[in-house]
């Protein structure tokens, strides 16, 4: 995509304002990405802003710089800077994935990558509390949202809680057939969330580069005492951070967390 043209951008530096003018440039340049540049425009370049403002070069990187350390633009080497794909909240719960993208007001999508039964190796056992051996249910999947790599999932579920799972088309919504189905509602959940780098297989999957930052999730969830389903989701850093609501035990809360999303 070409880059924007400086000329077009409104506004101009006020010299006898007592605000910075590096601030100054650095909200003109926040009021033209929000009015004229879609997620993947690129801006201007610090030549042409220095001279449609009447700057030095250096004030002008400095505001850009700004922009950077918000995530609002980044910098690509040798090509120039553009505004960012917004990041995504990812506030843990226990809903389904198509449920949270609808909400979202975007297009959810899956492509199957295997639909099958294995059996439980000794990590699998070990993770479901069953014994190795034990026949899975494994669903892997390429989650998508407006057709664009968003995550890949891979759900483990002992298969003799899901009997003529494999015998129909692969859900479209995990959870909502367990419910509806099986009688098998999540009702409580343990997470463990780390940084991981983007394996060459899990790379191609999600379209960024080997050993791109990811949101590893690893997941054990419960029907009572029971544990039901043992997942592993790899989310691109670049498309979410992680929202964690915090509440002090045995206060009261003042806040509705299930409506309590920010969208980007």
């Amino acid at each position: 995509m070409a880059a924007s043209d400086a000329s077009k951008m409104v506004g101009e530096i006020d010299r006898g304002s007592g605000v910075p003018i590096y601030v100054q440039l650095r909200e003109l340049l926040r009021s033209h990405i929000a009015a004229s540049c879609p997620p993947g425009s690129s801006l201007p370049s610090e030549r042409d802003l220095a001279e449609r403002f009447g700057l030095a070069r250096m004030t002008v990187r400095q505001a850009i710089d700004a922009l950077v350390g918000e995530e609002v633009i980044e910098r690509v080497v040798g090509l120039g800077t553009f505004v960012r794909k917004p990041k995504l909240d990812l506030q843990v719960k226990l809903t389904s994935y198509s449920e949270e993208m609808q909400r979202r007001g975007m297009v959810p999508a899956a492509k199957v990558l295997s639909f099958e039964q294995i059996s439980a190796s000794a990590f699998l056992a070990r993770e479901l509390q069953l014994d190795e051996g034990t026949p899975l249910v494994r669903f892997r999947r390429l989650l998508l949202a407006d057709n664009e790599p968003m995550s890949v999932d891979e759900n483990f579920i002992p298969a003799h809680r899901v009997p003529g799972l494999l015998d129909g088309e692969p859900p479209t919504s995990l959870y909502n057939v367990l419910s509806e189905r099986f009688g098998l509602v999540m009702e409580w959940g343990e997470d463990m969330i780390e940084a991981t780098a983007a394996s060459p297989s899990t790379a191609r999957l999600l379209n960024v580069e080997v050993g791109s930052p990811l949101l590893k999730i690893q997941r054990h969830a419960f029907v009572a005492r029971s544990m039901v389903d043992y997942s592993v989701s790899y989310y691109r850093a670049d498309r979410y951070k992680l929202w964690v609501p915090l509440q002090r035990p045995g206060v009261r809360p003042t806040r509705n967390y299930a409506s309590g999303y920010r969208n980007p």
